[in-house]
This record gives structure tokens, C-alpha cells and sequence, in this order.
């Protein structure tokens, strides 16, 4: 059903993510899936883990066992099916979430793979907004890692069914019991233990199946186990349902098929996560895992739906579909992944993308397996599609009818944590740059742009320093854009805290014609608490200054304002009043009366008792027990500020304030001090009163680099 027909390669569909799109045709393909895999017959599952727990060499040995493929890639000879990027090759890791595709027993499973670096949790955010169950794969002989501690954040805020693959059971040290043991004391979750493994490390021959328990197949040193597990496991499921919690007390035994109707029902509820041993790389207890992905795990179709105005996840519902990823290529354009909740979606045809509120015409769809496309003229409810050079559709959008709008919740991704300024390495490539940047952005909402006007500076920010090295090098390799990059500069402001009254601004010039006259005098004072720039008085009474150069009065006042006065920052948070100034019929203009107010404010700015001021953010910062007290000592070296802590569970949520200058490399500092398990988000403030010594640093500073300009 699945296997490639002879490759059929159209010439738009090549060099994709520095690899290439294989685009395969065969006629009836859809009709088939369409038949037999209704929607009842698919599982949507997003692969996790921590880096190098092992997740996409499980994903290997599921295509290998449904057929997809007839030999087990490998991440590290570069010839995974998931991993195929140059980049992903080159580096040995996952970096962009890919869908595979395995059949397995009349049934479709729709595999994500994702990325385990926390610095492209951006893709696991996507994978996870379109899936009903997610495989957390966790290395035997380590347990859970700080990756995972992340991750199962996220999964447990949106509430999707679980289950654990506690992978690499052939490896040394590896203990499937401590790995179970683990989930419970550092995710505070309770594992229900579904398969067993028979040995470990070079001893590490199968896995016993305690669903279908039969005391015959396993070892007498495990009998003992395997019983208390399989009672264990039995509660758990009987728990799930009181039709089946009454059979138990009445039995004390449910049939196989009883605890995996308990299951499913627990899964569903998330009182129940399964967890199952195997090894991925020996392709043992693989097919034990798919079973129980079929068995157990949830279809779309059986999902209660929460969102308001949702479709029936039925194929000949109203169409409602969410794009989940967006991939740039400069020769073939966008391709945009969707997952459909409801409905068909058909190629060529007109659709309404009630996101942006504008319809969108659909050319050639296709399914997606890796970086192998293969055309589809339909994809209906529950399954994913790939649609080819669509021009307004981003991560985040949902496509439907006109007849029948709908507007499906987005994506829920986590925000960057780290800005660096950016720049072309070649003269002349700015508006290249530009143009590449905001193509890579589309891609990866969650690499994002911005110009500081303050500072005169093009900034990306991203989730850490892999994640924008990484996008740096696709920018290259895609667009050939080589980029520098800097520390950003801060934005600090210049204020004043005293005020100054009658102060004089006046141009005088005669060069033997006309001159130059204009004369101001102004009061200043300052706007407590005030974000706006200036307020701007107007008491000129008997045409003193005339009305028509009191415009050139405030502009000469304001172009000094965005330049400064002290270290060439803008000035904020200034009442300046006009009350008095002299003219001349002839002499006086527009220019000279902005040269005036100019040099006003200048001298009242120096008169008030001028100050520089630095923005202050809010941080939040997430860190297990342990580290509280070096997190909190790193952030009073920071001049930060402890506002307040939290317990929630076995971690301290640290409430503080700290300067954005203290700030910029915070990301790097707290996986040092935590060993990448501490998390923090932060969000500006106010604007802050910068220490005297402070102060007059970033005044040298700012002189120095105005000299050397």
C-alpha cells in the first residue's frame, strides 16, 4: 500500500532542506488509503526524548518491521529515514520534526519524529498540537535526563495520552526497573509496567507481555515479578472503568482483553502511562510496542473533542485542518505540513485559510513519509498531508471551507530565550539578508526578528545559541547569506530627575544677508513614571514666537530627545513647557527656531541632573530542589532581585527582577548551573536608575565608540 512506485521526480521538487523531495505517483494510492485506513485505523504518535535516548532508531525498527524499509538506517552512518537533512547528517541529530509512515495490521501509524535538543523544542511544540499519543523513549541506562524532565512538561500541560519506552536494554548498565524508578521520583508520575524484559545488557533476549499474561513463556526467575507487575497493572486498568473495577473485586482477575480496554481508558484520562522495555538498534520488543500502539493507544476518531465549534473527526465532516510546519527552499518554494481534524481535503481546490481570513488555492498534495512525497489527490480526517507552494499559510493556520468557517487553536511555542545582533559578513547583502531572514522566520515561528531602533541594530533571537547557529547555517546553505553576529547592545534611556526653569535656546548668525533668528525659552521638568517620550507645552501668549515656528520648536526638541545628551541614548520622560522667545521679521525661519530648541533642551537636560536608565525584566525562573541556592546566588550577582519562590512539586519557581545587561546570556548561564534542568522566562519591566559606576562606564563606552566612528 505504501511501498514507492518508480520514482516520478518533478523538477520544482528537489533540494529541499539540502536534501531532496522524491515525488512518487501511483494511481488509486489515495482511494486505497482512503478504504483502509479509515480514520478509526490510524495512530498519530510523536516520538520523544531527550538527546540520544535512541528515538529515531526506534522509529528505524518500526518502518523496518511494517515494511517501509528493508534495513535498519542509522543515525550515525547518516541513512535514517527521519534524519535525512545535511545539517541533521552532519551533526548526528534531529533537527526538524519529519513524518514516517509504517502499516502495521490493517492499521496507518503516522510517526513524528522530534527533535531532543531543548534548543529546537520549537518542532516538538508543533508535533505536539497534532498527535493522540506520544512514545517517550528514555535511555535504560540512564533513566530520566534532564531532556525528558522538559518535555513531559509540555506533554503533561496538553494533557496527551503517554506511554514510556524504556530503550537500549542491550546496552551495558542498562536496568529497566531503576529507569522505571526514575519516572516516579523525578516526574512525580506513576508507571504502569506493560512489558517486561528478559535479561539485560549482552543477556537481553525478549519481552514478556503482561497484558496476555502465560506463565509457560517466561523464565522462573521472573515468575514472581511478572505476577506482582501483572496484579499491579490489572488494578491500574480496573481503576479505569467501574464496570471493570466491579468484575475485579468480583473475579479478582480481568481477561487480556479486559485490561486493554482498562488501558485505553486510562491512557485517555492520563491515569494510566504505560511503560514497555526493548531495544530499538536489535529490533527487540519493537512489534510488541506497535501491538500495543494499535491495541490501546488512541485513534482520531475516538478523541473527545474540548474545543469550542469543533468538527466531528469524520471524513465527511467539514473540513477543519491545522499547518504544523512550514519548510523553505529557494527553488521549490514552501511546503506546508497539515494535519486534517475533520473533513477532506482536496488538491486543487479553493480553500479559506481563517487565520489570515483570505482564501487559498491548493494545487498538489501528497502524503509525506521522510523526505519522500507521494501524491495524493485527498487527505481526509485524521491523517497528514503535505501541500506544495502555498503563499499565505504559516505554522499555526487553519484551513476550512467559506461555507463552513473555523478557526482551530495554534500552536503553543515556547519563546525565545536568547538575541543576538546579526549582519551581513559581505557589504551589499543587507537586503539579502533581510530577505532570508524573514524566509527562515516563516519556517521556524519561533526564530524571530526584530530591529532595535535604539540601538540601530537587526536582531534574531531564538531558542538558545544552537538553535540560531543552526539557522545561520541553513541560511547560508539555502540562500549562500553569510551572516556575523554580535552581542546586542542595550537600549538604555537617558532621563532627568530635577528640573530646570528659564532656560534660553537662541540662534544668532549674520554673514553680511539674511540671517539667522530664532530665540526660545523653555522650562523642563520630568513625567514620573512615565514610557513616553516627552509632553510638549504650548504657553506662548502675544506672539512672542510665532505660531507658525512652534512646529520647528518641538522638532528641534525631539531630534535632541532620540540622540541624548549624556552617552547618546534617547531621552524619556520629559514635561518641556514654551513660554517665552523673540523673533525677527526677516531673519527668522523654521530652521533657526529648531536650531533654538534645540540647544534649550540640550542646556536644561545638563542643568536637571541627567541620569541614565536601564531596563529591568521580570524572570521566572523553574529549577529543581537542589539548585535553588546557586540559582539565587548567580541572580543577586546579576543585581537581580528575589521577589518571591514557589514550591510546585519537587521544583522552586523563583520569582525575580534582574537588568537586561546582566541578562543577555542567562540561557547558557542556567544550563551550566543546573545541568540543563533549570528552566526561566522573562518579560520587560520598567526602566531602572543605573548605579553611579555603572553609569559612568557605558558614558566612556558610548564616547569611545563615538570617537572611533
Amino acid at each position: 500500500m505504501l511501498e514507492s512506485a518508480q520514482p516520478d521526480v518533478l523538477p520544482n521538487a528537489v533540494s529541499i532542506l539540502e536534501g531532496y523531495w522524491k515525488v512518487n505517483t501511483r494511481e488509486g494510492l489515495s482511494e486505497e488509503i482512503m478504504q483502509e485506513y479509515k480514520t478509526e485505523n490510524i495512530r498519530n504518535v510523536a516520538v520523544v526524548a531527550h538527546s540520544n535516548a535512541g528515538k529515531t532508531s526506534l522509529i528505524e525498527a518500526i518502518l523496518l518491521n511494517g515494511g517501509t524499509i528493508d534495513r535498519l538506517g542509522s543515525v550515525d552512518e547518516g541513512n535514517s529515514v527521519a534524519d535525512y537533512a545535511t545539517d541533521e547528517i552532519d551533526r548526528k541529530m534531529t533537527i526538524n520534526c519529519s513524518i514516517c509512515v509504517a502499516e502495521w495490521k490493517g492499521h496507518k501509524i503516522n510517526l513524528i519524529d522530534t527533535p531532543g535538543a531543548e534548543d529546537l523544542y520549537g518542532d516538538l511544540a508543533s508535533a505536539l498540537r497534532v498527535v493522540e499519543a506520544v512514545i517517550i523513549v528514555i535511555d535504560a541506562t540512564t533513566g530520566v535526563e534532564a531532556g525528558t524532565e522538559k518535555i513531559w512538561e509540555s506533554i503533561q500541560r496538553q494533557k496527551i495520552p503517554s506511554l514510556f519506552f524504556v530503550n537500549k536494554m542491550d546496552k551495558e548498565s542498562a536496568d529497566f526497573k531503576n529507569a522505571v524508578s526514575t519516572v516516579e521520583d523525578v516526574l512525580e508520575a506513576r508507571p504502569a509496567i506493560v512489558q517486561l524484559p528478559i535479561g539485560a545488557e549482552s543477556d537481553f533476549s525478549s519481552v514478556f507481555d503482561l497484558i496476555h499474561f502465560d506463565d509457560e513463556n517466561i523464565p522462573e526467575d521472573l515468575i514472581e515479578e511478572a505476577q506482582e507487575d501483572r496484579e499491579m497493572l490489572t488494578e491500574a486498568a480496573a481503576e479505569s472503568d467501574e464496570e471493570l473495577i466491579e468484575k475485579f473485586f468480583e473475579d479478582g482477575e480481568l481477561t487480556g482483553e479486559e485490561i486493554e480496554l482498562g488501558i485505553r481508558n486510562g491512557l485517555e484520562s492520563g491515569e494510566i502511562i504505560p511503560a514497555i522495555s526493548g531495544s530499538a538498534t536489535q529490533n527487540i520488543g519493537v512489534e510488541e510496542l506497535m501491538n500495543f500502539l494499535i491495541s490501546c493507544c488512541p485513534s482520531p476518531a475516538s478523541v473527545d473533542l474540548d474545543e469550542e465549534n469543533a468538527f466531528e473527526p469524520d471524513p465527511s465532516a467539514p473540513l477543519s485542518a491545522l499547518v504544523f510546519k512550514t519548510l523553505a527552499d529557494p527553488f521549490s518554494g514552501r511546503l506546508t505540513l497539515f494535519r486534517v481534524f475533520s473533513g477532506t481535503l482536496s488538491g486543487d481546490s479553493q480553500l479559506r485559510n481563517s487565520t489570515k481570513s483570505e482564501n487559498e488555492r491548493i494545487g498538489k498534495i501528497s502524503f509525506m513519509n521522510g523526505k519522500e512525497l507521494t501524491n495524493t489527490p485527498q487527505v481526509a480526517a485524521g491523517d497528514f498531508g503535505v501541500a506544495i507552494k502555498l503563499n499565505l499559510a504559516e505554522t499555526g493556520d487553519t484551513f476550512c471551507t467559506v461555507d463552513d468557517p473555523i478557526q482551530l487553536p495554534g500552536i503553543d511555542l515556547p519563546n525565545p530565550v536568547i538575541s543576538l545582533a546579526v549582519l551581513p559578513a559581505r557589504d551589499g547583502d543587507d537586503e539579502k539578508l533581510s530577505t532570508s531572514l524573514q524566509r527562515m522566520s516563516e519556517e521556524d515561528p519561533t526564530f524571530q526578528i526584530s530591529r532595535n531602533e535604539t540601538t540601530r541594530q537587526l536582531l534574531v533571537s531564538g531558542l538558545g545559541e544552537l538553535h540560531i547557529t543552526i539557522v545561520r547555517n541553513r541560511m547560508q546553505d539555502k540562500f549562500g547569506i553569510e551572516t556575523l553576529t554580535e552581542d546586542p547592545k542595550i537600549p538604555y534611556r537617558e532621563t532627568v530627575r530635577g528640573r530646570a526653569n528659564n532656560v534660553r535656546g537662541r540662534l544668532k548668525k549674520q554673514s553680511g544677508g539674511r540671517g539667522q533668528f530664532g530665540e526660545v525659552w523653555i522650562h523642563l521638568e520630568p513625567l514620573s513614571d512615565s514610557e513616553e517620550m516627552f509632553e510638549f507645552v504650548d504657553n506662548i501668549v502675544g506672539g512672542s514666537v510665532p505660531r507658525n515656528y512652534i512646529p520647528a520648536v518641538e522638532k528641534g526638541i525631539r531630534d535632541t530627545m532620540t540622540k541624548g545628551v549624556l552617552a547618546g541614548y534617547p531621552l524619556y520622560g520629559l514635561r518641556v513647557t514654551l513660554y517665552d522667545g523673540k523673533h525677527h521679521p526677516v531673519d527668522s525661519s523654521d530652521m533657526a527656531f529648531q536650531l533654538a530648541g534645540s540647544q534649550a533642551i540640550r542646556d536644561a537636560v545638563e542643568t536637571a541632573k541627567p541620569i541614565l536608565l536601564e531596563p529591568v525584566y521580570n524572570i521566572s525562573v523553574t529549577v529543581p530542589d537542589q539548585y535553588m541556592g546557586d540559582v539565587m546566588g548567580d541572580l543577586n550577582s546579576k543585581r537581580g532581585r528575589i521577589m518571591g519562590m514557589e514550591q510546585v512539586g519537587k521544583r522552586q519557581v523563583i520569582q525575580a527582577t534582574a537588568p537586561l545587561s546582566e541578562l543577555s546570556r542567562y540561557s547558557i548561564d542556567l544550563k551550566s548551573l543546573t545541568s540543563a534542568r533549570g528552566s526561566f522566562t522573562m518579560e520587560y519591566d520598567s526602566y531602572e536608575q543605573i548605579p553611579d559606576e555603572i553609569a559612568q562606564k557605558v558614558i566612556a563606552d558610548s564616547k569611545s565608540e563615538n570617537e572611533s566612528e
